[in-house]
């Protein structure tokens, strides 16, 4: 077989031991996998005339990093329109709003994403205070965490919506005023969807473009491949399209939704659809909900929070939910399920439980984001190979030290000590899987890495950091990107390695990962991202 790549002049990382390898190249057969490790003679002798190779001159090679959690398509889309994070109060907004409504033409659409509920104080978060600037535009704010909007009166004029409704979702909502009168907040994907399916849409084309240069800046940020959290809409169609094109930069791995309401054919259906799709891309596992988000009140909490509300499931009927997991896991299908609250985290652990008690194969289920439980939850994770998949830099970004920020409010001092406890989850034995969840928070591998070592607010990293004592070392971030995330995959046999056989899916770094501080890693060069042997980055001078 022939060799498709040569990397020399290397200093190879093993995430296994944090160690460097006593081989200093490796070679990359045309199959895409690792071929040969050795010196730089042995190697380069493995080169043939049509053979890539590249002097690393030193650089850091570690197996490639991998996305535990995030969403591709839907990320793409967002992301196009007005970025809000960076707004702290509402004036903030205003001024950024009405910037973009002096550029839209006559009947356009407004689109933002990334709000902060924090920008409201102590205001309810409503559509009012944004109403002079969008008097008569339609408009769409999807708030940071992605599970509630903001529509203004001439969206919601548009679509239809004028009071209440109810939806097979238990947390979504048209939040009405007390005359039955929207304000505008739309809470969970169901509600949101009565304005969105209104808006203008992409076209096939546009968003082709736009989730192929998504793909390939995550590629420059070291990323190789990604856990997809959904299967919504055209995304399968758009993976297919890239894939056979060559244009897909990453590997993903794909988990359509199960939703409440899905019935024995559509469990029937989930599990027809594994293990289809290409060359670098392929439907594996199930994504499901069990509760909301906490800074919006829709998640499922044991005690309500101060305003009395996440005190409900997702699923009007959990053990509908129960049920569906015990069908998915006698079929050898993997879960992950959204689980914020601490409610919800316990019955998601049940529902596994009874499924495993109940025979069939071995299945590694998750949990996915984990922002507060109490201790007695903590071990069970270990104890029934549940994965715990954690995105630290939610809790960098969007909770402050002292308890001020909307999340902890709503909590409460007790629960909001217990944030994102990726440390106790560590020692008590789970696998940690790390992720961003972009586009609700920035996809560069190296600033979540960060995050879980250093816990501070990554636009000021002065500021003090919340729960320095649920941080992870250095080797325990890397691991989370790479090991971990081939045995969430059940690919531990083939990738996660730097070792002959296994996936050439890898990142190169000017230094190294693990003695670089925590707060310099997000600047740390990405010098060659390099997917199944073929190289997707590569940066001036290498």
């Amino acid at each position: 077989m022939r060799t498709r790549l040569v990397l020399l002049s290397a200093r190879l990382l093993d995430p296994g031991t944090g160690a460097f390898l006593p081989e200093t190249a490796l070679a990359v057969s045309d199959d895409g996998r690792i071929a040969a490790l050795g010196d730089d003679r042995e190697i380069r002798a493995l080169a043939g005339p049509a053979t890539t190779v590249v002097d690393l001159k030193g650089a850091v090679v570690t197996p490639g990093l991998v996305d535990g959690h995030l969403h591709p398509v839907s990320g793409a889309e967002l992301t196009h329109g007005l970025d809000l994070s960076y707004c702290a109060d509402l004036d903030d907004v205003r001024e950024a709003l009405a910037r973009e409504v002096r550029d839209l033409g006559r009947g356009d659409w407004l689109f933002g994403w990334g709000l902060d509920p924090n920008v409201f104080g102590d205001r309810p978060v409503g559509i009012a205070p944004f109403d002079p600037v969008l008097d008569g535009i339609p408009a769409f704010l999807l708030l940071f965490d992605a599970h509630s909007a903001l529509a203004s009166r001439r969206a919601l004029e548009l679509a239809g919506v004028d009071g209440p409704r109810t939806f097979d979702q238990a947390s979504a909502e048209v939040v009405c005023d007390a005359d039955g009168r929207p304000t505008g907040l739309l809470q969970e994907d169901a509600a949101c969807e009565l304005v969105e399916r209104v808006a203008p849409r992409p076209t096939p084309e546009e968003s082709r473009e736009r989730l192929a240069t998504a793909l390939r800046s995550m590629a420059a940020a070291g990323l190789t491949g990604g856990h997809a959290m959904d299967a919504n809409g055209e995304s399968l169609a758009l993976y297919g399209e890239l894939d056979a094109a060559g244009e897909l930069a990453l590997r993903l791995r794909v988990a359509p939704w199960c939703q409440p309401g899905t019935d024995a054919d559509g469990v029937r259906d989930l599990i027809a659809r594994q293990g289809t799709g290409g060359a670098l891309w392929q439907v594996a596992g199930v994504k499901l909900f069990m509760d909301g988000t906490i800074d919006n009140g829709t998640a499922w909490l044991e005690r309500p929070d101060c305003h009395g509300e996440s005190t409900h499931a997702f699923w009007p009927d959990p053990d509908a939910y129960t049920h569906i997991i015990g069908e998915l896991h006698r079929a050898g299908i993997a879960t992950a399920t959204h689980a914020i609250g601490d409610a919800a985290v316990r019955h998601v652990l049940d529902a596994v439980q009874k499924a495993r008690a109940g025979g069939g194969s071995e299945v590694r289920h998750r949990v996915e984001h984990i922002e507060t439980v109490p201790d007695d939850t903590l071990r069970r994770f270990a104890e029934l190979g549940v994965l715990a998949s954690m995105q630290p830099t939610h809790c960098c970004d969007f909770t402050r030290a002292d308890h001020t920020d909307n999340w902890s409010r709503r909590l409460g001092e007790e629960r909001a000590s217990r944030a994102w406890r990726c440390r106790d989850l560590a020692d008590s034995g789970a696998t940690v899987v790390l992720g961003s969840d972009w586009p609700i928070a920035p996809f560069p591998p190296l600033g979540v890495m960060a995050g879980a070592r250093h816990r501070r607010p990554s636009r000021d990293l002065g500021q003090a950091p919340h729960g320095p004592e649920q941080a992870l070392t250095a080797l325990e971030a890397l691991r989370g990107m790479t090991t971990a995330a081939a045995y969430a995959a059940g690919e531990e046999h083939e990738a996660g390695r730097l070792a002959p056989g296994f996936r050439a899916d890898l990142t190169a770094f000017g230094n190294n990962p693990l003695t670089t501080p925590a707060t310099d890693l997000p600047d740390l060069p990405v010098l060659l991202t390099v997917l199944d042997g073929r190289i997707t980055h590569r940066a001036a001078g290498v």
